[in-house]
């Protein structure tokens, strides 16, 4: 039986474990990305770790989240990250230059390789048949040290592409339609593979808007083959001797398989609030738009915008919409400048913005109260624009462009005769913005502003646990509602006292102060707990506030491995009725927690609010994570190592 594509890289990369799905293996990282919102802390880890210079093949800083300098603090996190990818070996690419994303398809992306990226995004590479996974900072930093990535070997879905996408539907609608089928919970443990026909129609910044959007399923990464359409890609970059051909072999086997015929896809939309709830556009007609954003990393290629250009040329948005539009990267910027299509939309009264993520994370251009948003993003969670009670749908730029026109959801086949955009043979090419690391590392001193506070250290885990269940929530909890995001607390990544007093404000505005009161405690919650961003925030501020263990129903694949990582105890509940047993506000106490994980025995917890009642509760911990638990986290765990 021959292999997949996704075990032939993980295979080539195997430094431990066997490729068995639920095992736990371990991989050679040959390339890092960090952004700015997720880079100073993990570069903060990476100096804590202590080696001279990074040991991957390439490790790239970009900025592109915290690019709204209202106050010093975003200006001097990017000199810190300036500075310290100068001294130990990083490429850096200045704001301006692009999304993280985006850019590292068009600059860095090379077949056959393994990417480790600090952002949950990191699949987007995928497009061009990488191994690109999301993680949190520290296990980038720890990458970044020459470490291997663990992870729990993965079952490979075979996604097979027939057919071919009609006029007006698009590559978002390929992933909004595996998201219906799917939902946000079924991509936990898979990498999803695209094979067939299908495929040799798809561009690779097609391929990466499936890929990037194989996150909201919550797979550990998605991938396409390489072949001729990634030559075509790579050669347009300038990049030909990155070319390698990538297949799976013709008697491959698969843990499973998906068909989707292309030409039966319509354009289709995810409702308010989780990228899952997905409806045909066609059925939304009749919804009035106040906004229009169009970008981030999903949707902001040469190709994209381009579509819109071509859509809006000669018409105006309508007067009750605003329009606004972010193109993924300099390159894409100053390439439809040059051929006149930006012309084309400010004449048209779209509003053009920076060439970074802005408003997907809440980075300005909140709608205004209540507000119909139709956005090419890749998340729609409650109150992540920025404005609680707008309400946030995900389409493609074919239907934005149309429904900016309209002034409702518009599907996009009622606009007449589709654009033919192709993509150039030759891309602009100009790396003028990224700036390689100094060649004299020793002269480089790194800056660190007022702003940047040293790491908190967590303790090691003593013989019992105690505190009170400080906040119980249900079930698809994102890492959005536990650590926000937006323009007041992102300049905060790098000072965790800070931020800290944010956790779970959404949900809980007292949470903070309480935990901080109670000195720690623990977290109740359901289903799929920590989807969404990798942001280790999420656990790292929380553990700052003392919360000792997680207890959810099952966890996102990336906020389990930061719990891990910073020494937060992930459990699930043995007895699912349990979760409706335990109350905010109860003591519990965990009598011989150290005991029990050395013994690998199911925790025993008493609820001393609860006459004394008793729960089991389990974990999936290898012995590895068993002993970053008991260290206090990786980094501890890491240090004590070398």
């Amino acid at each position: 039986m021959g292999l997949s594509l996704t075990n032939k890289i993980l295979k080539a990369h195997l430094v431990k474990g066997e490729l068995k799905p639920g095992e736990e293996i371990a991989i050679k990282i040959d390339r890092t990305l960090t952004q700015d919102a997720t880079g100073t802390m993990a570069y903060l880890q990476f100096e804590a770790i202590g080696v001279p210079s990074v040991r991957t093949d390439l490790s790239v800083s970009f900025i592109d989240h915290n690019t709204l300098q209202t106050g010093f603090e975003n200006a001097d996190d990017h000199k810190f990250l300036q500075t310290v990818a100068a001294k130990y070996g990083i490429y850096y690419s200045k704001a301006g230059n692009g999304i993280c994303h985006q850019v590292n398809l068009e600059r860095f992306g090379v077949p056959g390789k393994t990417l480790l990226g600090s952002d949950s995004h990191t699949p987007t590479a995928g497009g061009v048949g990488m191994i690109a996974i999301g993680a949190g900072g520290l296990d980038v930093a720890v990458a970044m040290g020459g470490g291997a990535f663990y992870m729990t070997a993965p079952k490979v879905v075979l996604v097979k592409l027939s057919g071919k996408l009609s006029e007006w539907v698009s590559a978002k609608d390929v992933i909004l339609e595996l998201l219906k089928r799917l939902t946000v919970k079924g991509g936990v443990g898979k990498i999803f593979e695209y094979g067939g026909e299908g495929v040799k129609t798809l561009t690779v910044p097609e391929r990466a808007v499936i890929t990037n959007m194989g996150a909201e399923l919550g797979a550990t990464t998605s991938i396409f083959p390489s072949d001729e359409k990634t030559l075509e890609f790579l050669k347009a970059e300038g990049r030909t001797p990155d070319y390698t051909p990538l297949a799976a072999d013709s008697d491959a086997a698969y843990d499973e398989v998906i068909e989707i015929d292309l030409s039966s896809l319509e354009p289709l939309a995810a409702k308010p609030h989780m990228p899952d709830q997905v409806a045909k556009v066609s059925e939304l007609k009749d919804i009035k738009v106040d906004q229009v954003a169009i970008g981030s990393c999903t949707n902001s290629s040469y190709v994209d915008l381009m579509t819109v250009a071509s859509v809006l040329k000669g018409k105006k948005v309508h007067p009750d919409v605003s329009l606004v539009i972010s193109p993924g990267s300099k390159q894409v910027y100053e390439m439809i400048a040059k051929n006149g299509a930006l012309a084309d939309l400010i004449a048209s009264g779209a509003r053009i913005l920076e060439s970074t993520c802005g408003p997907c994370i809440g980075m300005g251009q909140a709608p205004r109260s209540g507000a119909v948003s139709l956005r090419t993003f890749n998340r729609n969670f409650e109150g992540r624009s920025g404005t609680k009670d707008a309400k946030i749908y995900l389409v493609s730029v074919q239907t934005a462009a149309a429904s900016a026109l309209t002034g409702y959801i518009t599907d996009p086949r009622t606009m007449g005769k589709a654009p033919d955009i192709k993509m150039p043979e030759k891309f602009d090419i100009d790396d003028s913005m990224i700036l390689p690391p100094s060649t004299n590392p020793d002269e480089v001193e790194v800056y660190r502003g007022p702003n940047i506070k040293p790491l908190p250290i967590q303790q090691k885990l003593p013989e019992s646990l105690t505190g009170k269940v400080l906040l119980k929530v249900g079930d698809n909890i994102t890492t959005d509602h536990i650590m926000p995001a937006g323009s007041k607390i992102l300049p905060l990544r790098s000072n965790i006292p800070a931020i800290s007093k944010y956790v779970f404000e959404s949900v809980d505005a007292s949470f903070s102060e309480r935990a901080l009161k109670e000195k720690g405690g623990f977290v109740i919650g359901g289903e799929n707990y920590g989807q969404g961003s990798s942001r280790e925030h999420a656990a790292l501020a929380p553990m700052y506030l003392g919360v000792k263990a997680v207890i959810a129903k099952s966890f996102a694949r990336i906020h389990f491995a930061n719990l891990i990582n910073f020494g937060i105890l992930p459990l699930t509940f043995e007895n699912p009725s349990d979760y409706d047993k335990i109350g905010q506000g109860d003591e519990l106490y965990a009598p011989n927690i150290l005991k029990e994980l050395g013994e690998h025995k199911p925790v025993t917890f008493i609820n001393k609010t609860k006459n004394n009642e008793e729960y089991k509760f389990k974990y999936n911990l290898t012995d590895r994570q068993v002993k970053i638990i008991k260290e206090g986290g990786l980094l501890n765990e890491t240090k004590n190592s070398n």
